[in-house]
């Protein structure tokens, strides 16, 4: 039987945010969104031609609207604010430069299987000072992505990618692959305006915390 996403409301997620970020908070934490690919590397290109990078810069750019709307804002910076291509070296680079909290990378996933489907929130494979507090954040995102908006989980996972093996020593670091292009219902609900802004909702309320 075919999984339907959900099309929640999205005032009430905004709702929520509203609430966790009205609390009283001395300093807000700095977040690094990593907007994977850009320029020349497009990424994974679903069946009905959109491409990763694309799609995740959107995502990105709702994180920063929705986090502007909000009384008491992250201090949110993306790894590339265009269709840029941007060294690996350099995402993990700015994390240290500007001292981050937390480094979120956003990647949509491809399979040769078009029946693939899901959510995978990856953790560094190599243990360091935030491994931690990486693997907590992996399993609450997982988690909301699975109540609140219906996408399967394929479970959290460990890898040597370099964004998160590079940062993972300064501040938590987390991977997303945020549903298979090659999947029709699943590329189909991320070319939709209004799931963008689902999706940037549910990860700024996961790093809220």
């Amino acid at each position: 039987m075919k999984k339907v996403l959900k099309n929640v409301s999205f005032m009430i997620l905004l709702l929520q945010l509203c609430i966790i970020f009205g609390q009283d908070r001395s300093a807000q934490k700095r977040i690094i969104i990593d907007v994977g690919h850009g320029g020349k590397d497009s990424g994974a290109i679903g069946i009905n031609s959109i491409q990763e990078k694309d799609v995740v810069l959107n995502i990105a750019n709702a994180i920063l609207k929705l986090n502007k709307e909000l009384d008491k804002p992250l201090d949110i910076y993306l790894t590339r604010y265009t269709d840029t291509l941007i060294s690996l070296s350099d995402r993990t680079k700015l994390a240290e430069s500007l001292k981050a909290d937390l480094f979120v990378s956003l990647h949509c996933n491809h399979s040769d299987n078009q029946e693939a489907r899901g959510v995978e929130v990856y953790a560094s494979k190599k243990q360091g000072g935030y491994s931690k507090e990486s693997v907590w954040l992996a399993f609450q995102i997982q988690e909301k992505f699975k109540t609140k908006l219906g996408f399967e989980s394929r479970g959290v996972k460990f890898a040597n990618f370099q964004v998160l093996r590079e940062t993972i020593d300064s501040c938590a670091a987390v991977l997303l692959e945020l549903g298979f292009l090659s999947n029709k219902d699943e590329g189909s609900y991320l070319s939709e305006a209004t799931n963008i802004q689902f999706i940037a909702s549910i990860i700024l309320l996961s790093i809220q915390n």
